[in-house]
């Protein structure tokens, strides 16, 4: 079983500044995952060519199981709110994707606490801070059945906030949430925080340490797949590694599981 999670910056490149639905479709099929996370997705939106990426990732991959969850509607940088479930499909909104080539038993969103205020946060080549709202959080679970054992795995895909301490404080209340399940655990996603913080917060094993971030001259691990929960000591690496795509700020992660 091959899992993989990309935050995938709403398809767009840094070489060309652009959003190709072609290439994105490529750059995810390329990835040939079982099961994947991804983060910063866009529905409907005008600087991804109004493409479901969701879909198209699901096409690319030849995925039946799939779901988009929007952490907001309406458009990320200008105006937007919070998500609530009860969004139509022709609705623009952003938010994570969760994608399976395996039978999936049964799907639950967790919507994560946020930030309730803006915040001063001081960007690269900036002196001063500027006043920031952050995104709603959520996470997508699946659990997921292996067909030729029949065995159940447990993954959930998520994106955490950028901001020190509210980030952490989402692990946790994502951590708590998942414990109450009876089979292993597989958490993957651009969780913004670097492993020791990670391995603090969750108990979790790591299936891969490998630098993801920025794309040119990865200095530090922002994205994870992590393993707990019942049974999880059979689960094998047996291969494992960051991969550099045509699109994004981040480095795609696999993981082979025996």
């Amino acid at each position: 079983m091959r899992l993989a999670t990309f935050n995938i910056l709403h398809g767009r490149s840094l070489e060309d500044d652009r959003v190709d639905v072609d290439r994105f479709a490529a750059a995810i099929g390329s990835l040939d995952a079982d099961v994947v996370a991804l983060q910063e997705v866009d529905r409907l939106q005008e600087r991804s060519e109004r493409a479901d990426l969701t879909a198209v990732a699901a096409e690319a991959l030849g995925a039946s199981e799939h779901r988009f969850v929007a952490a907001l509607s309406g458009t990320p940088g200008a105006t937007w709110m919070a998500a609530t479930g009860d969004e139509q499909p022709d609705e623009a909104a952003y938010g994570i994707a969760l994608l399976s080539r395996l039978p999936v038993h049964s799907w639950e969103v967790v919507r994560l606490p946020s930030v309730p205020w803006t915040v001063p946060v001081v960007f690269p080549g900036q002196r001063r801070p500027k006043l920031v709202r952050d995104e709603p959080r959520v996470a997508v679970v699946a659990v997921v059945e292996e067909p030729a054992t029949g065995r159940c795995l447990t993954v959930a895909g998520t994106h955490l906030s950028f901001l020190p301490g509210w980030n952490t404080w989402q692990l946790r209340r994502l951590v708590r949430t998942l414990r109450r399940c009876s089979t292993p655990v597989v958490l993957m996603g651009d969780l913004n925080l670097e492993p020791e913080a990670v391995r603090r917060s969750t108990g979790m094993r790591p299936l891969v340490e490998a630098d993801t971030f920025p794309l040119t001259q990865p200095q530090r691990q922002l994205d994870h797949v992590l393993v707990g929960g019942e049974g999880a000591g059979g689960l094998r690496v047996q291969r494992a590694g960051a991969h550099r795509l045509p699109l994004s700020d981040h480095l795609a992660l696999t993981v082979d599981l025996a």
